[in-house]
């Protein structure tokens, strides 16, 4: 059955719900500034995990951001009902006329049911209770030739909205206090806007990511040419243990190598790529921040599915192996094994033309 359209000019206020990781988070900023678009009237909340707000927060479409912390679990069975009660009370106060919720976490159907907004839409999903919980559906990501950005704008087309190009922009804000950081860093180094790469190799998922010893390759190719190299990775001791891996491997060269690993926050990141020349990694949030910001990507996928993950509106080059049909197979490294032979065999030459490309 279609679904009937809402009337966007008597919206008051709208919550989007995107609980997954940060670069999900960030990927469905489009739907705040499309929201906004349709209902310029309307305050845009947004309900994510506490430690991916940074991907929305200053948002200019965004009026208030509502956490989940996914340590209350941990404090005990007292301390989790009382932040949920709180949280409750806090999203019942802004008395909400429509609810997109962006993914098939059971906990948006609950809030559904307990918010009783006006209107309510989610991507389509198996169960009663689920299919009784929002008035609109939209179709659940299932063509690995769409976007991310385009499947979760199918939740305003459910509503009878059709996005503009305009909408279509992913919007990160690194704020002042994160470009002030960044730029005394860069100061620190002797680095100059665009005139560094960006390289983060790293990703949580250890089968998204490229041997230590051809990133290392890639960059030695790269400081040869003159350009110095900021090396990037999250606080996790895993990934720092591969960005030491790799600096132990680069030679000494005509231009420098700087680790900044572990350093610098979701939003100094931000700021830091905004001001490279080029960015390279694997299919990771920071990947998805650099086209963000606008700087020229160089994406190296596996396993998973560069069409739907890969960079946004966003001048770009994906590389991938040519020598396996079976990628995107979605699984976490060949055989379960979180290695990917699809990356441990792709060629440093196919990467670095991909670099030179853009840098040209």
């Amino acid at each position: 059955m279609q679904n009937p359209p809402i009337p966007f000019g008597e919206l008051g206020r709208a919550l989007v719900i995107k609980l997954r990781h940060h670069g999900d988070v960030l990927l469905a900023a489009p739907v705040l500034s499309a929201l906004k678009h349709a209902a310029p009237d309307c305050e845009v909340d947004a309900l994510v995990y506490a430690d991916t707000m940074p991907m929305l927060s200053g948002h200019p479409a965004l009026s208030h951001i509502h956490s989940i912390n996914r340590n209350w679990k941990r404090a005990g069975v007292v301390q989790q009902a009382r932040a949920e009660w709180q949280l409750l009370s806090a999203l019942r106060a802004r008395k909400y006329d429509l609810v997109v919720h962006l993914s098939v976490h059971r906990r948006g159907a609950w809030l559904v049911r307990l918010l009783r907004p006006r209107w309510s839409v989610a991507p389509r999903y198996t169960g009663a209770f689920w299919a009784g919980s929002f008035t609109h559906f939209y179709p659940a990501q299932s063509n690995p030739h769409r976007h991310t950005v385009e499947s979760n704008l199918d939740s305003l087309r459910a509503l009878g909205y059709e996005p503009t190009g305009e909408d279509k922009q992913v919007i990160l804000r690194p704020g002042e206090e994160a470009e002030a950081r960044v730029n005394a860093l860069l100061e620190q180094h002797g680095l100059a806007r665009n005139r560094f790469i960006h390289v983060h190799p790293a990703s949580r998922w250890r089968f998204k990511c490229w041997p230590a010893e051809k990133m290392a390759a890639l960059c030695d190719a790269l400081t040869e040419k003159g350009w110095p190299i900021v090396l990037t990775a999250a606080p996790d001791p895993v990934e720092q243990a591969l960005v030491a891996d790799i600096t132990r491997r680069i030679g000494v060269r005509s231009a420098p190598t700087f680790d900044f690993s572990g350093q610098l926050s979701l939003k100094e990141l931000a700021a830091l790529t905004a001001r490279a020349r080029l960015f390279v990694g694997v299919d990771s949030a920071p990947m998805h921040i650099a086209a963000a910001m606008g700087t020229p990507t160089v994406a190296i996928f596996g396993p998973s599915g560069d069409r739907e993950w890969g960079p946004w509106n966003v001048a770009h080059r994906i590389v991938t192996s040519t020598m396996h049909d079976c990628r995107p197979c979605g699984r976490d490294g060949c055989e379960g094994s979180k290695i990917s032979e699809c990356l441990t065999t792709l060629p440093v030459t196919q990467v670095l033309g991909a670099c030179e490309e853009l840098l040209a």
